[in-house]
Order: structure tokens, then sequence, then C-alpha cells
């Protein structure tokens, strides 16, 4: 499958899901290209915009399912499946999804939402990216064979902070 992540960021945008890209997509298309096979949205944690990101997630033919037996198309889930989880991992016809309605390291979606980077894709489509500091803080948090030390270095020398790793 060849990656595209445009028609996501466009479902996304279009049914305006308060979301924050993050992960290595959003590190590749603000500093330096990674290898990554996916594409990571925190999104704000409330009754609409969970809606608003389930019809999003509809639009471009995601699956998901609670086991493999469950596993298909979300357009045929009822509303509110999405709260099912703080993280849900997905299929697309264009990518992996990962979605996280809560991150570890950064305080609060509104605090993130407020630091957020306005970029746009090559292509031209816009998106809101988790900002480098929180990025750092995420990577922080996490369990640490987790962290991914070469964005952690990148970011660091970045924001002039002090060598970590």
């Amino acid at each position: 499958m060849a990656m595209n992540i445009d028609p996501i960021l466009e479902a996304f945008n279009s049914k305006k899901v308060a979301y924050l890209l993050i992960g290595g997509m959003n590190f590749h298309l603000r500093h330096k290209p990674v290898l990554t096979y996916d594409i990571d949205f925190w999104i704000e944690d409330s009754p609409e915009n969970l809606r608003r990101c389930e019809q999003a997630l509809s639009e471009v033919n995601a699956e998901w399912g609670k086991s493999p037996e469950e596993w298909g198309p979300v357009g045929k889930l009822k509303p509110g499946w999405l709260s099912a989880s703080h993280e849900i991992a997905l299929t697309s016809p264009f990518c992996p999804i990962n979605v996280y309605i809560s991150r570890k390291g950064v305080d609060s979606w509104a605090g993130a939402n407020g630091r957020a980077y306005a970029g746009t894709t090559t292509t031209g489509i816009s998106y809101r990216g988790m900002s480098d500091e929180d990025t750092l803080n995420d990577q922080y948090a996490l369990d640490e064979q987790d962290r991914r030390i070469e964005r952690i270095r990148v970011l660091e020398q970045l924001l002039g902070r002090k060598p970590t790793v």
C-alpha cells in the first residue's frame, strides 16, 4: 500500500475535527524525513469532537474492531465507538491511523493546541501539529525503550537544550 496522508487530513479538516498531528509524520513534515508507516492524531476529548472524528474516519474507509472477529469498516459501527479506548489503531486504504484521546507528557489537549504549529503539507493540505516543546515532553514521558532517540536529539538541539541522550 502506498502511503497517502492527504485524504485523511482532508477528511479531518472537512469534518472540523479538533486534532493535533503527532508522532513521526509531524516530525517528518516539520523537520526531516523519517521512515514512518502511519499517521498519529491526538484529538480533543469531547463528545462532539469524537463524533466528528468518527465521521472523518468513516469517510476514509477506516477499519477497526475490539477483536479480530469484530474488525470491519467503522462506518458500520454505532456512534460512540471511538470512546472505547484512549488509543485506537485503525487501518485505511491510505495508511494505518492511530487516534489518541490522551498523552502522558503534555499538560492538556487545550494547552497543547494553544502551542501547536499550523502547517501545510507539500501538496497544500493544512494541518495542526504538536509543538516541538510538547513533542519533546511527550517523548520524555514514554517508557525508555519506546523513545525515539534521534527525534529527542534533534528537538533538544532545536530548542537549545542540553542533550539528555
